[in-house]
């Protein structure tokens, strides 16, 4: 059983002993500091209780997880608008939408069936940062929650109204062109691997105009396949839209800030390049620069030099993103994993939108899902890892990989990337998995699983 503590959120297995796995008592004890903290944040005024906003995607753990929240939270005193089946995304824009002192998103997000997590967003609906996050761990760690008497127990609404109006926000975006993806005709496969998504996204797509086959829909949270949006995993929806004769197909994960493409031959369009694509187009009718992290391709780089634009890189996660999107004005920003996040509409990883976004692309430019990624540079990213071993020093592998290329370009930011000349390598280790990631990047899938064969060989001399 695994559970991780982190400035980033409780992510664990279900079961096992207390602080080993995410068991019902780790639950209640970071609901309860988690909650403590947001009372100190929160100002509604005097007498009036403040409320959290919750919501969870639809694995199977997911029910007994939100009972548990709920309650928490109830005896905490505050009152709980709990959105039950709701993407990551919305409950971004709920948070701020239902004036709430925070969220809490019952997720673990990519990860396996076995898996769930606590993500705590703040008042603003954005993750928590660092420091809100480690003072959650601490007030947890203290035992330092002061539970609310019986007449100042909080209460319990359900509202199913945000799914709704995050969609119609999209639709409104001048940056979606409806009456253009109304006349395309489009027809897509989506594969919500079982989870909120099978509802969601056909929704959206519904409300654009467009024809929808839904392969592994069904919110029941028994995944079909692993959920995240690997090529590996998707092999279903690649057969489906060939079987299908469809325009494109879409992947997403468990709780919807991920988006994968599959082109109408069944080949992947990349999920490195929907931040492109979506950049693309957003580029092309906003001011502003662009902004991913330290382990997305540079294709984006050269799509923001195409509009006279910048790429700026951060540090892996969204809230680093968010940060630098914020101080440099950038127009759209995101992840190399498949996360589009358009700050005008939420600060927030977000796969309808992305969605929205393509489509408006693919419509206005004639082109067929395969043609708009062949107009972009060719880059492959090999992505692995290495399993964790108990009192491994990470940092010290770090600085001794350092050391050795010490000569080349490189940063710190977040873990060690190493410029090669117009290849790269990233290794970092995991935020929400016990792993160390390993990402090369070059002009070819071969040259880059080479280069990334090697860094691992030379990663295991080191912890040798």
């Amino acid at each position: 059983m695994t559970l991780i503590r982190s400035i980033s959120g409780i992510r664990g297995t279900i079961g096992g002993a207390p602080g080993e796995g995410l068991t019902p008592l780790d639950v209640v004890l970071y609901t309860s500091a988690f909650a403590a903290l947001m009372r100190k944040r929160a100002s509604n005024g005097k007498g009036v209780r403040p409320a959290i906003v919750l919501g969870r995607d639809a694995r199977i753990s997911g029910p007994m997880v939100a009972d548990l929240v709920r309650g928490t939270l109830v005896g905490m005193g505050f009152d709980v608008i709990d959105l039950r089946l709701a993407t990551t995304p919305t409950m971004e824009m709920a948070v701020p939408g239902e004036k709430a002192a925070g969220g809490i998103i019952l997720t673990a997000s990519h990860n396996p069936a076995q898996w769930n997590a606590l993500k705590l967003l703040n008042a603003t609906g954005e993750f928590i940062s660092a420091a809100d996050g480690a003072e959650v761990l601490r007030i947890a760690e203290s035992g330092a929650m002061d539970f609310a008497p019986v007449e100042g127990l909080g209460t319990v609404r359900s509202d199913n109204s945000w799914t709704k109006k995050h969609i119609d926000a999209i639709l409104a975006l001048d940056l979606v062109d409806g009456i253009a993806i109304r006349a395309a005709n489009f027809k897509v496969v989506v594969d919500a691997v079982n989870s909120v998504g099978g509802v969601v996204v056909p929704q959206l797509l519904d409300a654009l105009g467009v024809e929808t086959v839904r392969i592994h829909c069904e919110p029941n949270g028994r995944f079909p396949h692993n959920p995240e949006p690997l090529p590996e995993h998707l092999v279903d929806l690649c057969e489906a839209v060939v079987k299908s004769k469809a325009h494109f197909g879409i992947a997403v994960d468990p709780d919807v800030d991920r988006l994968a493409l599959v082109c109408e031959d069944g080949s992947l369009f990349g999920e490195e390049y929907t931040l492109v694509a979506c950049a693309d187009h957003v580029l092309a009718h906003r001011p502003g620069d662009t902004v991913s992290n330290l382990s997305s391709t540079r294709a984006l780089d050269d799509v923001a030099a195409k509009h006279g634009r910048k790429r700026h890189a951060c540090a892996v996660g969204e809230v680093h993103v968010v940060e630098t999107m914020k101080a440099v004005g950038a127009a759209i920003g995101g992840e190399g994993n498949g996360g589009v996040i358009l700050g005008e509409l939420h600060y927030g990883r977000d796969a309808l939108v992305g969605i929205a976004l393509f489509l408006t692309l693919l419509a206005k430019s004639g082109k067929s899902c395969t043609a708009l990624r062949k107009s972009y540079p060719d880059y492959f990213i090999s992505k692995n890892k290495i399993e964790l071993q108990a009192g491994m020093d990470v940092q010290a592998i770090v600085d001794a990989m350092e050391k050795k290329h010490g000569s080349q370009p490189h940063s710190t930011v977040d873990g060690l990337r190493i410029e090669f000349g117009n290849t790269w390598v990233h290794l970092r280790k995991s935020n929400t998995e016990p792993i160390i990631r390993i990402y090369a990047e070059a002009g070819t899938k071969e040259e880059a699983d080479a280069l990334a064969r090697r860094i691992m060989g030379e990663l295991a001399e080191v912890v040798v």
